[in-house]
């Protein structure tokens, strides 16, 4: 008896071509466009509030706050201290 190897059934089997890509960020479905959505808003939103609607933690908010919105896109990402005390983040226009 010989061995045969199990396939299991996978997608199409082919790359998204960058159109698909672009247009997957250009409809906000990433959490990096919802991130960056939040932040456009006028009121802005808090730690808390991007933490729950995104599904990350607090320090994940930040890197990418940090790394991906600052670093690499260029983008100014404020920061404002409400009465409450909690940080309101935006980015500035």
């Amino acid at each position: 008896m010989s061995k045969q190897k199990k396939t299991t059934a996978k997608g199409t089997g082919r790359a998204k071509t960058a159109r698909e890509k672009a247009a997957t960020v250009a409809a906000g479905t990433t959490k990096l466009a919802q991130l960056e959505a939040l932040l456009r808003r006028p009121e802005g939103a808090t730690l808390d509030q991007i933490s729950t609607s995104i599904g990350w933690q607090a320090h994940s908010v930040r890197g990418a706050m940090s790394g991906t919105l600052k670093k690499k896109q260029g983008l100014t990402v404020t920061s404002d201290k409400a009465g409450d005390g909690q940080r309101i983040y935006r980015i500035a226009a």
